[in-house]
């Protein structure tokens, strides 16, 4: 599997070793972004890393695991109650004192990445799954926003 550097900025300190490592100067310290074009994926500049900012990604992503209708329904149940969950939080806001409002905030947050979570895992917030694509395909015949859906068709394979 063929991968690239990524480097997540809110980690790098600046060290910069990944300059001096890097055999095709993918690495640019100004931006903080590298070059794929340039990257062949040797991983020099990773370990060189002493913050661990930078990893390496695949440059495809595996294909999709299917998943049974059971499975889907079962990832909805879940999620639903994560919502009803999300509406009594929110219901108690006004009732509690303000560090019970840090945590019950805390909780609806919590609840809202566990929601996307399962929607991911239902295939039906991952851009390239078939999923996604029927959808894109289906909101490309609205004419009010044919052309942004087609601009993400054309950008997007599908990866199935």
């Amino acid at each position: 599997m063929t991968t690239h550097a990524y480097r997540n900025l809110k980690l790098c300190t600046k060290d910069c070793l990944c300059l001096f490592v890097c055999p095709t100067g993918a690495t640019n310290n100004e931006t903080g972004q590298i070059d794929f074009s340039k990257c062949i994926g040797c991983g020099a500049c990773a370990k060189a890393c002493p913050s661990r900012a930078i990893t390496m990604i695949p440059n495809t992503m595996p294909k999709i695991q299917p998943k049974s209708k059971e499975m889907v329904d079962e990832l909805f149940k879940i999620a639903d109650n994560k919502i009803k969950e999300i509406q009594i939080l929110k219901g108690l806001l006004n009732t509690v004192s303000p560090e019970e409002t840090k945590l019950i905030k805390a909780l609806i947050h919590s609840n809202q990445v566990i929601i996307e979570d399962l929607m991911r895992e239902s295939e039906f917030m991952i851009p390239e799954s078939p999923k996604s694509h029927g959808l894109l395909v289906r909101l490309s015949k609205n004419p009010e926003i044919k052309n942004i859906a087609d601009k993400l068709l054309e950008k997007i394979e599908v990866n199935e």
